[in-house]
């Protein structure tokens, strides 16, 4: 069977609820493979809510139709404050990046009680600067973060600051093509931190449409997160 785009491979999927520290519950899934234990999670943050951005955003949702079976990954995605999908709404209203604090440490705090391994951050657009904010916070528990088409309007100077000086893998994928963030000016802004990795995405635009880019973006996360199972495969054999 040839992978496409509404391809949904196997994997032991769980409706979740995240509670934040001022009381909203956010809905998301937990996306775990059936016949192994997961190397690795992914904890993803989606695009900006006020342009359509939600836990189902295609390189999200593809990540999680196909790589806990394709990888071996287990996948967390979830609905920011205020934001509704097909799995439901979440409470809340969009807090412009600043309370979606309290959505990402709701996010960590459940893959850690969950006890779910190597915890890898994995933002797009809106999610990247949620990631470069308030991540900082929350150093020790998680293992690396990956910034898909990063627009760094909301992430300050300061913000780029906190990572200075840690261990923890920052890999920036901007597209060659990127309606905010091309990627030299991304190498001029990422290059405040030393350790960070600017990867351009050829010939791919903000959005990644079309499962070339798809491809691209997840081969890419994997390279950090998986190398062992790569290349992915474009057919997937039931049974």
């Amino acid at each position: 069977m040839e992978i496409r785009s509404s391809t949904v491979l196997p994997a032991t999927r769980t409706d979740i609820t995240l509670h934040t520290d001022d009381g909203l519950s956010l809905v998301g899934e937990l996306a775990v493979p059936v016949d192994r234990p997961p190397v690795a999670t992914l904890v993803f943050l989606h695009p900006l809510p006020t342009a359509g951005g939600y836990m189902d955003s295609h390189l999200i949702r593809k990540a999680s139709n196909r790589l806990p079976a394709l990888a071996g990954i287990a996948t967390l995605r979830f609905n920011f404050r205020g934001v509704s999908s097909p799995r439901g709404q979440s409470e809340g209203s969009f807090g412009e990046g600043i309370d979606e604090a309290k959505d990402l440490a709701a996010a960590l705090r459940f893959v850690q009680q969950a006890g779910l391994p190597r915890v890898w951050l994995v933002g797009w657009s809106f999610g990247t600067e949620v990631i470069l904010k308030h991540a900082p916070a929350h150093w020790g528990e998680f293992d690396g973060a990956i910034l898909m088409a990063p627009p760094l309007h909301r992430a300050t100077a300061e913000d780029l600051a906190q990572w200075v000086g840690r261990t923890e893998p920052l890999v920036a994928l901007v597209p060659e093509f990127d309606d905010f963030l091309t990627p030299e000016p991304a190498r001029q802004r990422f290059a405040a931190i030393p350790h960070a990795e600017v990867v351009t995405m050829d010939g791919a635009k903000h959005l990644f449409v079309g499962e070339k880019y798809t491809r691209m973006a997840h081969e890419a996360i994997l390279e950090r997160v998986a190398p062992e199972s790569l290349p992915l495969p474009t057919a997937w054999e039931d049974g």
